[in-house]
């Protein structure tokens, strides 16, 4: 019974952690504090600023977000957020003069625009969108 319990847990913990490592792991975070990881960590920040009326931003969820090579470099090369732009990022969206949506911010860790980007992209060209922002890090 003792190891039926224990090879159980095993199996769950297993299966969490592969659940976690694919796609984006998008940290539930105001912008204040991204700069502070940001900053402690010497990462950009990525904010995926969508509406739940978007279509594209759906799709960006559903299919590139959850990508396991988008993933892999954007957990290691950014501090990512998500922010809804008419509840919690209203203040963002105004800052930054956003109209299209989704729209993708890459700040450095005071803030300042690094990139910005918008609209639907597969894995691959979202890759690429990455990848040009970390060469101008």
């Amino acid at each position: 019974m003792f190891k039926k319990i224990v090879l159980s847990f095993l199996i769950l913990i297993g299966i969490s952690l592969s659940a976690q490592s694919k796609g984006i792991n998008f940290q539930k975070i105001d912008l204040e504090a991204a700069k502070k990881i940001a900053a402690k960590e010497n990462k950009l920040i990525f904010i995926d600023l969508f509406t739940t009326w978007c279509g594209p931003c759906k799709l960006m969820a559903k299919k590139t977000f959850t990508d396991p090579k988008i993933g892999e470099m954007f957990n290691k090369n950014f501090v990512n957020i998500g922010i809804d732009a008419e509840k919690e990022g209203l203040s963002v969206a105004k800052e930054f003069k956003i109209v299209n949506y989704p729209s993708f911010l890459f700040l450095d860790s005071k803030g300042k625009l690094v990139q910005y980007d918008f609209g639907y992209y597969n894995p691959e060209q979202f890759l690429e969108v990455g990848a040009s922002v970390l060469k101008k890090k």
